[in-house]
């Protein structure tokens, strides 16, 4: 059965989230779900998640997981608000542990934060199969991008994270900690050995130059074919060389710090230290 999608796009961080439903069951699951930051004021707020929130209200649905395709870099995760609110089981790929010691190092956590994917329900290992009502979802391990990301198969779709763009803008960054150009082009390869005909859906859409819509949607056969960066065609060496070129080009993402912080959390945010308040850190002059 195909799953039901409906998209939700958030124009300040290009972010596009989703709620995946099985028609039969009414049960879902909400991947890569917006919490809104203000970096100027320091304020977090709920506008992006409570459209989600009404959404599934409002059809009457049952959350059975809130998924993560990555610890994402641009945006922060609303997972733990909207758990909170709907329940459901947090998941996430089982090497969020390799970014979390990586990140709980750099941030100088101490004892205080746990390296061991503890702050997630359930840590997917590559080819683990899970339900939504009755539909078979699997996840399907695709870093590159970074060393957790993780794609989910859903009948005929695949929620497919930061690993592709819409063909017209090409493939994910690999600068990140424990990303690797190389590895992700196998990734891909991955991607592509699906049915041509599998629905691939977007985590970001940055629009390409000339087109004036955004878009979150294409197939195994149009990024075979179309792909500006890995398109058939284009070998692994080859794509080597062109990622790590655009990839010396970017600056890092402005989310990037307080994102982190809170994603490798599973969308918490960091305890309240003695006053009550929470902080996210800048480390000065380490990136």
């Amino acid at each position: 059965m195909k799953p039901v999608i409906t998209p939700f796009f958030d124009p300040v961080t290009s972010t596009y989230s989703y709620v995946v439903g099985d028609p039969a069951t009414r049960r879902c699951a909400i991947i890569d779900a917006v919490l809104d930051y203000d970096p100027v004021a320091g304020r977090i707020s709920h506008a992006s998640a409570e459209r989600l929130l009404a959404f599934v209200r409002e059809q009457q649905l049952k959350v059975d997981w809130l998924l993560e395709t990555h610890v994402h870099a641009d945006h922060l995760s609303a997972a733990a608000y909207l758990q909170g609110e709907l329940g459901g089981r947090l998941g996430i790929g089982a090497q969020i542990t390799e970014v979390q010691r990586h990140f709980a190092t750099l941030f100088n956590l101490g004892s205080e934060f746990a390296s061991d994917g503890r702050q997630f329900d359930r840590l997917f290992a590559d080819g683990d199969s899970f339900p939504i009502g009755g539909l078979e979802a699997r996840a399907l391990h695709t870093p590159g991008h970074t060393p957790a990301c993780m794609s989910y198969l859903i009948g005929d779709a695949a929620f497919i994270g930061d690993t592709l763009f819409m063909p017209d803008y090409g493939t994910a960054r690999c600068d990140f900690p424990g990303g690797d150009a190389r590895t992700l082009y196998r990734s891909i390869g991955r991607l592509f050995e699906l049915p041509a005909a599998t629905r691939l859906f977007m985590c970001h859409d940055y629009k390409a130059p000339g087109r004036e819509q955004h878009l979150y949607q294409s197939t195994v056969a149009e990024q075979r074919a179309h792909n500006l960066h890995i398109h058939q065609g284009i070998g692994e060496d080859e794509f080597v060389v062109l990622r790590n070129a655009r990839d010396a080009s970017l600056s890092m993402p402005a989310l990037m710090l307080p994102a982190v912080q809170v994603n490798m959390r599973g969308g918490q945010l960091p305890p309240a230290e003695a006053n009550g308040l929470r902080y996210l850190k800048v480390p000065l002059n380490a990136l």
